[in-house]
């Protein structure tokens, strides 16, 4: 027996060890797989685009431990690029779009089609096809020269919407309640808590947010197209583009084809015969091959604001003390002598974001720093935008949300549903402020109600200083009211409306720079970096990191947002400058 018990433990820790070893020969093995040989772009070439993964802001949000997928692992700015390197290299002829469904907010795409409206003054051509088109595809295709569609194919074009989910009931069937404490009438990040539908004022902002994008976005479409607005409205009321031969009739499409015969007509543009092979290249694969011919030493820091505020250490989005380690960085590197602030971000903690606005203004003592915000600069990340000289938005921004609020959950009806009661005892009047069962003491309820009256005129305080501007004129725009780029422009919020690069061109001139380099932070990490960090942790933050990477890849984007948000439940009773709601127009 005692040998039998010897072999089994000995065949245990053999499978141990041979599974440990298979692993680390697969993630070593994807690691050499993904190392890509330099591509070569081929007389004749054409750029074709699809989108097919999620626009990225940041490089780093791209990257993937175990399964690699070079593909994502490109950014917003690096489509920006290669587009505009296209217009200029001969061996690009043109642009072939094969869009379906676009993983990206609508201020992104402009930024893409005002880069393709650029590259078309090159004279070379841009064509479209797509087997199945979203609307946020079809703004993007309406560019082309000449737009094709599947004969079995839809298009959406339906106009905007922008659907709120409420719990309240939810909460009252199993006995969750929540304590809110908020400033402002537009606040309504709560209103999903407490209300059975949206308020008036969400309502009001809600409606004036998706008219002043569809306005952009319809009117980009007629003027590509060539279509009046009362055909254009006609096709959108009427649903007439989810069939094909409408959209074809009202010339939301050129023709309805086979992808074949879509391919053939690049051929002939290209002077092929049909046997011939179209040169293709991928984003990815043509952004490898452009080089910076720039030797200057100067460079401008660009640093990416993206996703939601938190205290601490992380990389996956904006964690306060990782940020400010890169403030930092940039601060002490002499050759850096502006700073392009790229915000993607609907807030989050207050107090957070009040140490990144600090260290910001530490470094804006030294450097210039330029603002660019991309899909939502909100709350906590219009907050820390104070610290720039200047700010840029696109018209489909979203941006404002000045206003603070705090929200606190307790289970006490619940757990006492389920036969769970509790009691305590304390030595003093507020010992337990704050508990899951117990939920808020009085005592606490006003010093949290107290907390965000006094954080919401620090805030206004900080626009007044950013923007120039009396209290009254930022307590009207605030409250936590949001408001599209077009409209925070008028309002003072915003000095320009203005897409990435222009941003980047105003830093250089504000630092007087005709040549430089630009440097990313934070720094992109490549996979052998990552595998690296993984057998060998140099330090608690990497550690950190790399459990949220592999977090992030088994849970998914989603999921992973989603247990942020429950890891962080427990700092409900934080004060938080937070975009009002969570909202995809679509």
């Amino acid at each position: 027996m005692k040998k039998f018990i010897i072999q089994v433990l000995a065949t245990i820790v053999g499978i141990i060890l041979l599974t440990s070893i298979g692993v680390f020969s697969l993630i070593v093995i994807n690691i050499i797989a993904f190392i890509p040989s330099k591509p070569v772009v081929k007389d004749n070439s054409i750029l074709e685009i699809n989108l097919n993964n999620p626009i990225i802001e940041s490089p780093n949000d791209g990257i993937d431990i175990f399964f690699i997928d070079n593909e994502n692992h490109i950014s917003l700015k690096e489509i920006l690029d290669l587009i505009k390197y296209a217009k200029n290299d001969d061996k690009i002829k043109g642009i072939s779009l094969k869009l379906s469904n676009l993983n990206a907010g609508y201020s992104q795409i402009s930024e893409i089609r005002q880069a393709l409206i650029d590259f078309k003054q090159s004279n070379k051509f841009i064509y479209s096809y797509s087997n199945d088109c979203d609307q946020k595809a079809y703004y993007l295709s309406s560019i082309s020269d000449s737009l094709f569609l599947n004969p079995n194919a839809s298009l959406e074009l339906t106009g905007l919407s922008a659907e709120v989910l409420f719990y309240k009931n939810l909460g009252q069937k199993y006995g969750i309640g929540f304590e809110v404490i908020r400033h402002g009438k537009y606040k309504s990040a709560v209103e999903p808590y407490l209300r059975e539908n949206l308020s008036k004022e969400n309502k009001i902002q809600l409606n004036e947010l998706l008219q002043n994008y569809w306005h952009k976005i319809s009117n980009d479409i007629i003027s590509s197209r060539k279509i009046t607005t009362e055909n254009f409205n006609e096709c959108v009321d009427s649903l007439y583009s989810f069939i094909p031969e409408l959209a074809l009739r009202y010339k939301l499409v050129d023709r309805l084809i086979n992808e074949s015969e879509y391919d053939n007509i690049i051929k002939k543009k290209l002077g092929f015969n049909d046997d011939e092979n179209i040169n293709k290249i991928s984003p990815y694969q043509y952004n490898k091959t452009i080089k910076n011919d720039s030797k200057s030493n100067n460079k401008i820091a660009i640093l990416y604001a993206t996703g939601q505020i938190y205290t601490g250490i992380g990389d996956t989005e904006i964690h306060s003390k990782t940020f400010i380690d890169n403030i930092n960085e940039i601060k002490n590197d002499d050759n850096i002598k502006a700073v392009v602030l790229r915000i993607n971000s609907p807030g989050g903690s207050a107090n957070a974001s009040a140490e990144i606005l600090y260290e910001l203004l530490e470094l804006k003592k030294k450097k210039p720093i330029i603002v660019s915000f991309s899909n939502i600069a909100a709350s906590g990340g219009y907050y820390i935008s104070m610290a720039g000289d200047k700010i840029y938005a696109q018209e489909n921004t979203l941006t404002g949300s000045i206003g603070v609020l705090g929200m606190i959950p307790d289970i006490k009806k619940l757990a006492n549903n389920v036969g769970i009661t509790s009691d305590y005892v304390a030595t003093n009047a507020n010992s337990l402020y704050y508990s899951l069962m117990e939920g808020t003491s009085e005592g606490f309820r006003d010093v949290m109600g107290k907390g965000v009256e006094i954080t919401y005129k620090k805030f206004v305080n900080v626009v007044m200083k950013g923007r120039n501007m009396s209290f009254s004129q930022v307590d009207s725009l605030g409250g936590g009211r949001i408001w599209s780029g077009k409209d925070a422009v008028r309002h003072g919020l915003v000095d320009e409306i203005g897409n990435f690069n222009d941003a980047i061109n105003y830093a250089a001139k504000k630092a007087n720079l005709s040549k430089y380099n630009l440097l990313t932070y934070p720094k992109p990490k490549s996979e052998w970096d990552l595998f690296l960090s993984i057998i060998k942790p140099d330090n608690e933050e990497t550690s950190v990191i790399i459990k949220d990477r592999f977090l992030k890849y088994e849970l998914g984007n989603d999921n992973y947002k989603l247990l942020q948000k429950l890891k962080n439940i427990d700092s409900g009773q934080e004060i938080k400058c937070l975009m009002p709601f969570e909202i995809e127009i679509r």
